[in-house]
């Protein structure tokens, strides 16, 4: 029988792993010792998308299909080496001010936190003091609508979005939708943001209402796709790419090419399933981070400016 814990180095890190042969993916016989290897693996990639961010994390102890429990604060029996920082907690359920943050800037916090059975990573658009350094937008499938649909409106928002000089860049969620993301100057606050974001969505709801909607009532969506505005709101965060999600296989938030995403809005492609963590890994081989121009900067949201020009530096405002 395999011990029950296992001392480790890593980058010079003591750490001690624990139930290894433990299985949070039933369906796909999936164990935590596999969790921790796809995460070490997929680290090189994951981890400058982490990088200075606040990182929230959904915990499945017990498998996906167990109870689970979000998690902001910093764990009891933290680390000492482990990065933390206490920062304001807007929209906090339990009514703080602040909270003593995780932040994922190395493998073994990565390592460390994979053995939590923090299976998923979620950060919010903007680094620890700064402003939103990304425009996400989430584009959520009312049924029958499905993956088809989102990648059709992906293709609608990304055209869009480069009236205005945004470049964007596609990821599945890892479950059923889509999300797009944008880098931008991070110098503005989220509400300016979001006011942006929203003005797009409730364009593309006006001029193809059979299969966009803006508004967040959910009897709406039957057979639309939801442009969800608010992640760039301040108590948001966004599922990070690469992080894994809990599904009945072990599914991760896929970053897509362009090519990949035309080919699902003309039925050409499968899209019954997320991709999963050995498929993510053998992509990264294949095609590198397909997100790294994220971690470059982007053009300023600003009130000026006319309308749209190609490649204008500016995002105008009505």
């Amino acid at each position: 029988m395999p011990a029950e814990r296992l001392k480790v180095d890593v980058q010079g890190r003591a750490l001690e792993l624990s139930n290894l042969d433990k299985v949070l993916y039933p369906a796909a016989g999936f164990t935590k010792g596999e969790v921790i290897d796809y995460y070490t693996r997929i680290a090189p990639v994951l981890l400058p998308h982490l990088a200075d961010r606040a990182l929230t994390r959904i915990r499945y102890p017990n498998g996906v299909e167990d109870k689970s429990f979000f998690e902001k604060n910093a764990p009891a029996a933290t680390p000492a080496w482990v990065r933390t920082e206490n920062l304001p907690a807007p929209g906090s359920t339990k009514g703080r001010e602040t909270i003593d943050y995780v932040v994922a800037d190395d493998l073994p916090t990565l390592v460390w936190l994979a053995n939590l059975a923090a299976l998923e990573l979620h950060t919010p658009q903007w680094k620890i003091g700064g402003h939103p350094d990304l425009l996400v937008v989430d584009l959520d499938p009312g049924p029958p609508a499905g993956l088809r649909e989102c990648s059709q409106v992906a293709l609608l928002l990304r055209d869009r979005l480069a009236l205005d000089g945004l470049d964007s860049y596609p990821k599945t969620s890892g479950k059923k939708g889509m999300q797009l993301c944008c880098p931008i100057a991070g110098t503005q606050s989220s509400d300016t943001v979001s006011d942006y974001a929203h003005r797009v969505a409730r364009e593309l709801e006006e001029t193809h209402p059979k299969l966009v909607v803006s508004k967040m009532a959910k009897n709406l969506r039957g057979g639309k796709v939801f442009i969800d505005w608010s992640q760039n709101n301040a108590a948001k965060t966004t599922v990070a790419p690469y992080s894994l999600r809990a599904q009945p296989v072990p599914a991760v938030s896929t970053p897509l090419t362009w090519d990949e995403v035309a080919a699902g809005a003309a039925g050409k492609r499968p899209a019954a399933r997320p991709y999963t963590a050995a498929e993510v890994l053998k992509r990264v081989d294949k095609h590198g981070d397909l997100l790294a121009p994220l971690l470059d900067g982007g053009p300023k949201l600003t009130s000026s400016g006319d309308s749209r020009a190609s490649r204008q530096s500016h995002l105008p405002k009505p």
